[in-house]
């Protein structure tokens, strides 16, 4: 870009004034990497260092307090220009260029904000998700971009490989998004379907009207048999069954309601459209319809005894310790904590190291305290000892402070 040949005539001779002149200048021209660069500079001659670095500035570590907080000064001030010049770099609608000077500060909060007023299309589709879902600046955004923009197969494929091995609540976001995507997707299908067929299977139009409307899908398909009788189905059936299994994680009572349908749903299908699943699912629409029921809390007892002896007979060095997890899981989503930890302490493979559990064991053992049961941190104390794990069992002491 050329400049105005009488904008030198017009800038300070004074060296600070002229630099804010320049900083101006950016901003009203809109040129971030200019504007980063200009902010550096300024930050270097407010600190009494040459506005422009020599190639040979020594990196010799700071020795006074002054020098010290000198560099400290200089490194905020660095940040704060990476976050100007991100901003301008994200308002103008260059996604990848603005978080790679966002990201070195930390504020996702900002760049999620700034993305807000970003809508999402075909041009800026990759740049958008990586930021928002692989950078992880807004997961249930960028998961529902992926669903809307490439589907329910690629969001479950996505969902394996880049999603299952994040934090719990990462995998709660993304199966809620796959789990109300997926739901109301086939209870609009089995509605039409009902609309439909209704008149053939004498119900009469003001029954379709009213129970198309009112009905959830669970209703319509226990009330309505035929709609499933035919043998047929709605909508893939191993992309049902991925978002069962996906569902799992979920704490909101109502989506569990939903997880449930789709259980209800799935056992209605033909046998060669219900695919087994892994231990302790083998058995997979009864046993995660137990899951699900008891998360609600129905059946509780009877899920527990069914899923406790899954954790106690199935061959962790065949099937891993996948019946072990969701039993202990189970118990502490239930209420029960003191058991689960007892259940943890038991029945946890000796070849798992403690501190790959420890944080979620304290967490039971936290619950189990402010439920009036304080025995938990004692027997979470003797196991880690036992494992020779002095590192958990000091991390214990600061609990039962």
């Amino acid at each position: 870009m050329s400049l105005d040949p009488q904008l030198l005539a017009r800038l300070s001779t004074d060296p600070a004034k002229r630099i804010d002149e320049v900083i101006a200048h950016y901003r009203r021209e809109r040129q971030p990497v200019e504007l980063f660069e200009a902010l550096k500079m300024k930050s270097r001659l407010a600190h009494g260092l040459p506005m422009i670095a020599e190639p040979d500035e020594p990196l010799a570590p700071a020795k006074s307090d002054a020098d010290k907080q000198r560099e400290r000064d200089l490194e905020e001030d660095l940040l704060d220009a990476c976050r100007q010049a991100g901003a301008m770099l994200i308002q103008d609608g260059r996604i990848a260029e603005g978080w790679m000077y966002l990201r070195p500060t930390g504020d996702n909060e900002l760049a999620k904000r700034l993305l807000e007023d970003i809508e999402i299309n075909d041009d800026n589709y990759d740049e958008m998700t990586q930021v928002l879902l692989h950078e992880n600046v807004d997961l249930r955004r960028g998961y529902n971009a992926v669903l809307q923009h490439q589907g329910t197969c690629n969001s479950i494929t996505l969902y394996d490989q880049a999603i299952a091995a994040r934090s719990r609540t990462d995998r709660q976001i993304a199966a809620e998004c796959l789990l109300t995507s997926f739901y109301n997707e086939l209870l609009s299908l089995v509605r039409d379907d009902f609309r439909n067929r209704g008149p053939e299977n004498g119900v009469t139009a003001e029954a379709i009207e009213e129970d198309a409307t009112k009905l959830n899908l669970g209703e319509l398909i226990a009330k309505y048999k035929w709609i499933l009788g035919g043998g047929g189905y709605h909508l893939d059936t191993t992309h049902l069954s991925s978002t069962v299994r996906f569902a799992t994680v979920i704490d909101d009572r109502e989506m569990i309601d939903q997880a449930l349908q789709l259980c209800q749903y799935g056992r209605r299908l033909p046998s060669d459209f219900q695919y087994p699943g892994e231990e302790p699912f083998v058995d997979f629409y009864p046993a995660h319809s137990a899951f699900f029921s008891a998360l609600l809390g129905q059946s509780v007892d009877t899920a527990l005894r069914m899923f406790e002896q899954k954790a106690r007979t199935v061959d962790v060095n065949v099937a891993g310790a996948g019946a072990i997890e969701t039993y202990i899981d189970l118990l502490d989503r239930v209420g029960r904590p003191a058991e689960a930890l007892r259940a943890a302490i038991e029945l946890f493979p000796d070849d798992v190291p403690v501190q790959r559990v420890l944080p979620e064991l304290l967490a039971m053992a936290r619950r189990a305290k402010q439920a009036g049961d304080t025995s938990g941190l004692d027997a979470l104390e003797k196991f880690c000892f036992e494992r020779s794990d002095l590192l958990a069992v000091a991390a214990i002491a600061a609990e039962k402070a």
